[in-house]
């Protein structure tokens, strides 16, 4: 059996006053109680909706250097929405910003309070047609990568083209895509990670193995700690895994 995506970590600042804003923005809840064995490490949001995976913020105090290499695709139902949208995240302490999208392009660039991307995408997108307001993560990476994580985590393609995929869970819920090349540089860790667990009954150590034979290599970096793996996926970013649940 697979991984299944529990958590999309965020590192942040003040991860109660980030938490805050998606909170509001999202209308998610705050969890004050970690149930199902959750390390209850951060902040954590719990959906409302089809996302099937939870946000969580962890501190770091190392400054955003340079773009994230995945962001929020949103939704928006007519120009209206999507201007209401917008506004609701400007109310809350986002901001315009300019990463190099030309004024005929149709959905507005944002960044939440610590200056995390994420955009509004304009109604009538076909890509995004049938799923909820968070339509994808969209991420920045090669096609391998996308052919790693629909295998690492059991989703099937929905898209592959020129490099380009998306991966989509069976349940529904935001695609997953990868921009391929050219690659945004990066550095140090990335602010926002997956956070895998698997299925009650399964064992870790056996799930690291096939992820590392999928192209996964073992980071190990908190060293002492039990509750989860720190990997890395082929193009290089970030993930943990933790124990069964």
């Amino acid at each position: 059996m697979t991984s299944l995506l529990h958590a999309l970590d965020f590192d942040a600042k003040d991860p109660t006053l980030l938490a805050d804003f998606w909170a509001g923005f999202l209308g998610w809840e705050v969890s004050t109680a970690f149930g199902d064995g959750d390390p209850g490490d951060g902040v954590v949001l719990l959906p409302n909706d089809d996302t099937g995976f939870r946000l969580r913020f962890l501190p770091r105090q190392e400054k955003k250097t340079v773009q994230n290499q995945l962001h929020f695709d949103l939704t928006s139902t007519s120009l209206d929405d999507q201007r209401e949208v917008v506004a609701r995240a400007l109310d809350l302490g986002a901001r315009h910003i300019d990463i190099g999208q030309t004024p005929d392009e149709g959905h507005v660039v944002l960044a939440d309070p610590e200056g995390n991307e994420f955009c509004v995408i304009e109604p009538g997108n076909k890509f995004l047609a049938d799923c909820g307001f968070i339509g994808a993560l969209s991420c920045d990476g090669s096609q391998a990568v996308g052919y790693f994580w629909s295998k690492a985590l059991g989703w099937p393609l929905v898209w592959d083209q020129d490099e380009e995929t998306a991966i989509r869970s069976p349940h529904g819920g935001p695609k997953v895509t990868w921009g391929g090349p050219p690659l945004n540089p990066r550095d140090g860790r990335n602010r926002l990670r997956f956070e895998l667990v698997p299925p009650a009954g399964a064992d870790q150590q056996a799930e690291i193995d096939r992820l590392v034979a999928l192209g996964a290599t073992r980071i190990d970096a908190d060293k002492g700690e039990t509750r989860w793996v720190t990997m890395a996926d082929p193009d290089g970013n970030e993930f943990r895994v933790l124990t069964p649940r």
